[in-house]
This record gives structure tokens, sequence and C-alpha cells, in this order.
């Protein structure tokens, strides 16, 4: 099941003290799911930038307890540095990474404020994104007069906090405000050249980035600066907005780079930045030999990467996405300078845990021999969500034999669409014969609860009625997708690649093991739910299901055996 991730980048204004910073850094990780990624003190600011990852609930608990910690170790009354500040937590904004909309992580902002408010007695003021009124959107307003003009903004009921005390007590006078936002992920991105001249990295630079360069007469570099009519420089700005950049050198390395922030991917896709990089350098004479990205990046930076490079190939984008990654790396030269690990500088594969898919990550024998052992798990239920892997995986494999057809070239699009969606329904079965095997074991676990007291009776028997409606909605969720996927193996026996329409036909008989297979779970769970009008409405859907799948399964066949009869 895809997880919604986010992340969170408090900034703590102490960066001098190793033990508070450390202590303050690594209170987020007793939050389970919670995955501290960075930690990047700066003694002159006196201020640590912390960067942590997870699911939104998991993020705000222990963006929470950090916030505390920091209010706990941090006296803003005794604070100095070089960087603008108002609190002991001065910012903290959150980031959506992966299946959240900013608008979901607007409201995990103010969910994380309004606790902070009242539970702390810091005063909040949300920011950009989470901002509740226009002039709270930069954050420089918000901080205007800094800690120091803290007591009086207080008091100002145009500043009055979005939670919290309106006013300097004692406690606020140690933590300061804090300001919580939701904003868009930044990418620190770096392009290679072969020069090694700062000056036309720049010059490469300017026409890219938002702010573009100062206009001169005669659109040369020796050209009088134009004015606007009170004295100020004109502005030519560049092809991209949301981007910034500056050409340097690097020593250690030998080469010109263009140093890139992309402050919002979704105006300006890191892909799109290259390309006309290229395309800009090579007008100058020079050419991309690669890039660098600096940090952590979110999976979707390189699969959308990875997709418009096959497009520009003409090849389907419907493959794995360790392969589309893998075009991603190739193409942008990511390798170039260091190697480049994507289960190291993936934000989503870095909270991946091998723990919470063992079946999946099993070789084929393994999996056989584990399914073989006298343990009840893995069971029909993942089995037979593994026949719907297997099933679409084989409608996916023509579709993508259909786009690479020779003499098909003018098709490739509507093949590799089709092979989109195989994979998609491929990647949640495959999530659902893991899921099967957990839902088993909820009901395990629940029936394992106490039950010496009446009120742990009740708390076991509302526990294994919860794990049973979900060991029973697991393997539904399994025929229906399987159902779903019969749709790929319909088109592929219907006018795909003809000389694999044998392999749809064995596609759509293993999503109809997978739909009964499934059913029969569905079936022999609903014996022990004691909510009737949920059994005997899920057994009625199941039953539709069943015959749906029979059905098209037949239409398939036919489809199937009729290509076969022709070509004896």
């Amino acid at each position: 099941m895809s997880k919604q991730i986010i992340e969170c980048v408090p900034n703590i204004s102490e960066g001098r003290d190793a033990e508070k910073i450390k202590i303050i850094s690594q209170i987020v990780e007793e939050i389970d799911g919670v995955k501290l990624l960075n930690v990047d003190p700066g003694k002159a600011t006196n201020r640590t930038v912390i960067t942590f990852v997870g699911e939104p609930e998991a993020v705000i608990d222990a963006a929470f307890l950090l916030i505390q910690k920091s209010q706990e170790l941090i006296d803003m009354s005794k604070h100095s540095g070089q960087h603008p500040r108002m609190g002991a937590t001065d910012v903290c904004p959150l980031v959506p990474i992966a299946n959240i909309t900013m608008e979901e992580t607007a409201k995990w902002a103010h969910k994380l404020g309004e606790r902070v408010g009242r539970e702390l007695g810091i005063p909040i003021y949300h920011y950009e994104e989470a901002a509740k009124e226009e002039k709270r959107v930069n954050l420089a307003n918000c901080r205007q007069g800094e800690y120091e003009g803290l007591s009086k903004k207080l008091v100002d009921p145009n500043w009055k906090p979005d939670f919290g005390p309106a006013e300097f007590n004692k406690s606020v006078e140690k933590s300061g405000a804090t300001a919580i936002s939701a904003r868009d992920f930044l990418v620190a991105y770096n392009i290679n050249l072969n020069t090694t001249s700062t000056r036309r990295a720049n010059a490469v630079a300017f026409d890219i980035r938002e702010a573009g360069r100062i206009k001169r007469e005669g659109g040369t570099l020796s050209g009088k600066i134009m004015k606007d009519d009170n004295g100020n420089p004109l502005k030519e700005p560049g092809l991209f907005k949301a981007v910034k950049g500056i050409g340097w050198y690097i020593e250690e390395y030998g080469v010109a780079q263009i140093s890139y922030n992309l402050t919002n991917i979704n105006i300006s896709p890191l892909h799109e930045v290259f390309d006309k990089t290229c395309e800009r350098a090579l007008a100058r004479g020079m050419r991309v030999t690669g890039s660098e990205l600096v940090g952590l990046v979110p999976k979707k930076v390189l699969i959308d990467a990875g997709k418009h490079f096959l497009k520009k190939q003409e090849r389907s984008t419907g493959i794995h996405e360790s392969e589309i990654i893998k075009i991603a790396i190739k193409t942008l030269g990511l390798n170039e300078l260091a190697h480049f690990d994507p289960q190291e500088r993936i934000i989503e594969y870095m909270l991946e845990s091998d723990a919470n898919k063992p079946l999946v990550n099993m070789s084929l024998t393994d999996f056989a021999n584990e399914t073989a052992s006298e343990s009840p798990a893995p069971g029909g239920g993942s089995i037979a969500a593994y026949a719907g892997v297997m099933g679409v995986a084989l409608g996916t494999m023509v579709a993508n034999l259909s786009a690479h057809k020779r003499g098909w070239d003018d098709r490739w699009e509507e093949f590799s669409d089709w092979a989109e969606k195989g994979m998609a329904y491929q990647n949640t079965l495959l999530d659902l014969v893991d899921e099967d095997t957990n839902a088993f074991n909820k009901i395990m676990d629940a029936f394992r609860l106490p039950k010496d007291t009446e009120a742990d009776k009740t708390k076991r028997h509302t526990a294994i009625q919860a794990a049973t409606k979900y060991a029973i909605l697991t393997p539904f969720k399994v025929m229906e997708t399987a159902y779903s996927s019969m749709e790929v193996m319909k088109a592929m026996a219907d006018f795909g690649n003809p000389n694999s329409v044998t392999d749809a036909g064995v596609g759509a008989l293993c999503a109809r093991t997978a739909v009964i297979g499934a059913f029969l779970n569905v079936k022999i769970n609903c014996g022990d739910c004691q909510d009737k009008v949920f059994v005997a409405d899920i057994l009625k859907r199941g039953q539709q299901l069943v015959d749906d799948t029979c059905a098209l399964e037949d239409e398939i066949m036919q489809i199937t055996n009729s290509k076969i009869n022709k070509n004896p």
C-alpha cells in the first residue's frame, strides 16, 4: 500500500553545543516510523538544520518532541547568532514527499501548531502554504523584529499568534515563538560542464534561472545597463520559474558547474532544467558531461526524469521503477563525479524496510519452500495475490513487446499506457501478497490479548472483530484488483502483439485463479465476523466479482483461441 510521506526540517537556535544538538535531534527517533536523515549545525549562525521523514502522524509526534526538547534546553534570552531567529525552534517546515498533497500537508502543519501552542505554551505563526492570512505567507514578515521584538509583536492585534499565548510571559521569554509551514521540496542540483570558465557557466545559469540577467543595450555583455524610470536595472527573466542558479568552479573536480536550487519541482521539473541547460550550453560551445544531486530527493524526481527520457526515445514507460530510475541516472550522468546509489539517495527507499515485505523479497524457491512448510502463513490468500501478480505481469509483458514491435512504431505510446496500467496493478497485488499474511497475523495477535478482566475481554473481542474484518477486506481487495487487471490481458489478446497472444491468455487464467482463490479466503473469514450486514454485503459483491471474472476470462480465451487457430 502506498504510504503518505512528509519531510520535516526544523531549524533550532543552537549550533555550538554539540551535546544539546545531539539530544534534541536524536529525540525524534523515539517515534516508530520516523527516520533521522541529517543534522547540519552552524557555529556562526548558532543554528542547526535537522531533517527527518516518515508518515504524517509519526512526523508530527516527532516534531512535537523536538520542539518540546528545544524549549527545555535552549534559552532564547541568552541566544546570539548571525541568522534571523525568533525561537528555540525557529522554523518547522513540513514538506510533502510522496502520496500526499500540499493541502493535506498544510492541515498537518495546523495540527502541529495547535498542539504546540496548547500543550507547550509557545506562540505559533503559520507561514507559506500553511499561512492563515496573506501577510503571513512570507516568513520574513512573520519573523520581523526577531526575538528582540517579540514582546511588542505579541500584544499587537495584527500579529496575534495563530496558536499559543499572545503574551511575553516567562515561558515565552525562554522559548520565543515558532513558525510552522507547509512548503515545496527544494532540490539542490549541480550540472557539470566541459569547461573551467566560471563566466561561461554563469552565462548558461542566467539563461535558465528565474532571476535571469540584467538587460544591456544591444543584448551584449558590454552594452550599457538598461534602467527603469526609477533608475533600477531592468531584468531579462530566465526560462524557468522557481529556479535559482549560479556558475562556479570546483577545484576538487577541475570543472565548472552550474549550481541550481529548484524550489518547486512541480513548476520546474529537474529533467526539464537539465534538457534546457544542455541546449544552452551547446549553443555556447560547451557540453554537459554529467550532474550531481546534493542530499536526498523524493523518488518522484527520478521517476519523472526517467519516464521523460524514455518517451524521448519512444520507449515504453510501463517497466519496473528500478529500470526507470536507472535510465534517469544514466541520462543525467549522476555517476560522473561519485557513485549514485538510489537506495541511499532516494527518501522513500531510505524509509523502506525488507521486514515489511518478507515474502515478495524472497526468491521463488524460498517462497515455495516457505509456503510448503508447516507454518500456516503464507497461505492461500497470499498465493492468490501472487497468482494475480503473475497474471498481470504477463499482460504487461505483451504490452511492452507490442510497444517495441517492428512496424508498430507509431503505436508505442498506446502500448506504453497499457504497460503502465499493468505495472500499477502488479505493484498493488505485490503489496497484497504480504498484506494477506499480515492480516492473518493481526488475528493471531488479537487472540493473544489478555482476557483476565471484563475490560480485557471487551478489548480483546473488539480487536478480534476488527482484525477479522481486515482479514476479509484484504483478500477482497485482491479480488477487485485481479479482476480489474484483466482489462490489460483482454486488450493485449485483442490487439497486442499476435505472437504473444497466449501470454495474454495465461495471464487471464492466473487472474481468474486469483479472484476465485481470494474469494475462498473471504468466505472462510466471514464465518468469524459478527457483523452480519457487512458479511452479507461482502459475500454478495464477492460472488458478483467471481461471476464477472469468469465471463471476462471466457471472452479473453475465445479471442486467444481464435488467434491460435488462425496460426496452427
